[in-house]
């Protein structure tokens, strides 16, 4: 990596992570306000919703943002023309779902109004996921953090406001919408201003880029939203209430390190394979520092699950159906740093293919587990993942953009001593406390992992300090 690509991303990595920081913070405080405030059904409820916009986010774009960062042209004729596709797109679906809205809400148990407020924030989103693109390209993620983190702050004030004052799960679909109107507002504060457009070149590189890895982007939405509607139409709202708990908590790890770092992997790699430079001591740099630091977070969290019950007794279950989703976040975010890799090389072909049979396993295993609970839900999606693992390593040493696998064995060496030194600090801290002994026995597990995974891994923390530096 040449030193000005190693100071952009290292740059660009800590913007972004303060970026995610702050956003998505906010969803979980949005989260732990409406497990306090909500019952199992209305967070459930509120799941259904959220995970439907989601699809619908993902659908609208097909992954076409991708192609701004790889494009060879003038990225902003070619945003302007994805934008024309982008937010037509938007608002073709949303009145899709707006016409759809009561035999949806009829099959999942979702309120109607909540279903069609949710599905105007559709065309907002389009037009600011574009504008977003055009900095993620830069690695400008500093400009980013006005629109990205700012509209999710603002999300966060009137959805935790509108619950306080008692409207229930309504609080979140309003407060979904206001995200989405923020964001391109904000953007254009940001100094970034796009019309749309239209260049027929531009538009034939972002619909070929559409046509492989679009399916694999609406691919990787319902893989992590699929299991909220299976649930949902089998065991109802309250066992999604449950679940959704373990989920979103499990989630942030891997949103916090393996997105930010995928984030800024993708960009790098692009940059480096346009320019002829070998990617392998990146990946390598990059895994090392997914493992250890999700590492870290996913071993805190499984080790404090039971102490769920402090948003109340209600949630106990939730607690290991955590444990288990620790173990799926800890491999997705292996998956998604090793994805961005195939993806940035060219090869979108492979992406689609692994994502496509994830979901077939996931569909045949939430077919086969979810009439026996979350937990069995829980568990399929941590052995899927896994199963994966091997899978995608392959295909990155089949097209050499792998690094030995020797050169992995300190950091995972690290990883599984600092994990078992954690499990037996744990047995000795005291159970009770509420927050305040929450927030302590974390801190403790936070050190003793860190005092047995630093030793291991000197190496990497000197290229961090030497990068920073």
């Amino acid at each position: 990596m040449t030193n000005r690509v190693g100071e952009r991303a290292v740059r660009g990595s800590l913007w972004l992570f303060a970026v995610n920081v702050v956003s998505k913070g906010c969803q979980v405080a949005v989260t732990l306000v409406l497990a306090a405030l909500l019952t199992e059904d209305g967070l459930g409820t509120v799941s259904l919703v959220v995970s439907l916009v989601n699809i619908g986010q993902v659908v609208q774009s097909a992954g076409v943002y991708d192609v701004i960062s790889r494009t060879g042209r003038d990225p902003r004729v070619l945003a302007g023309t994805v934008l024309t596709l982008s937010a037509g797109g938007g608002l073709a679906l949303t009145a899709v779902l707006l016409l759809a809205a009561e035999p949806l809400g009829a099959e999942l148990g979702a309120p109607v109004g909540l279903l069609r407020i949710a599905a105007l924030s559709l065309p907002f989103s389009a037009i600011g996921g574009v504008q977003m693109a055009l900095m993620h390209r830069d690695l400008d993620f500093r400009r980013r953090m006005l629109p990205d983190a700012g509209g999710m702050v603002l999300g966060a004030l009137v959805t935790t406001t509108l619950a306080a004052l008692g409207f229930g799960p309504l609080s979140m679909a309003v407060g979904l919408l206001c995200t989405a109107v923020a964001q391109p507002v904000l953007a254009v504060v940001a100094g970034v201003r796009l019309r749309p457009g239209w260049d027929r070149g531009a538009a034939t590189e972002a619909l070929r880029w559409t046509a492989v890895v679009g399916p694999g982007a609406v691919v990787a939405t319902l893989l992590i939203n699929v299991d909220y509607l299976a649930i949902g139409r089998v065991l109802g709202p309250s066992a999604v209430g449950v679940y959704s708990l373990a989920f979103r908590i499990a989630w942030m790890p891997y949103i916090l390190v393996a997105v930010v770092l995928g984030g800024v992997l993708f960009p790098v790699c692009a940059e480096m394979v346009r320019s002829g430079q070998s990617v392998s001591g990146a990946v390598l740099r990059f895994t090392k520092a997914t493992l250890l630091v999700t590492g870290c977070l996913y071993t805190v969290a499984a080790l404090l699950a039971d102490r769920v019950v402090l948003f109340g007794q209600r949630w106990a279950p939730a607690a290991v159906v955590l444990v288990a989703l620790c173990a799926y976040g800890f491999g997705l975010g292996l998956l998604h740093t090793w994805y961005q890799v195939v993806r940035a090389g060219g090869h979108a072909r492979w992406y689609l293919a692994l994502e496509v049979a994830h979901l077939i396993a996931l569909l045949t295993a939430l077919a086969l587990t979810t009439r026996h609970g979350v937990l069995a839900v829980a568990v399929a999606q941590a052995v899927i993942v896994w199963l994966l693992v091997p899978v995608t390593w392959w295909v990155l040493a089949r097209h050499g953009l792998a690094f030995r696998l020797r050169e992995l064995g300190r950091a995972v060496a690290g990883v599984a001593g600092a994990g078992a030194c954690c499990w037996l600090a744990a047995r000795l801290l005291p159970s009770g406390g509420g927050v305040a002994g929450a927030v302590f026995a974390g801190l403790v597990l936070l050190g003793v992992y860190a005092a047995v995974a630093v030793p291991f891994n000197r190496e990497a923390v000197r290229e961090l300090r030497g990068s920073l530096s």
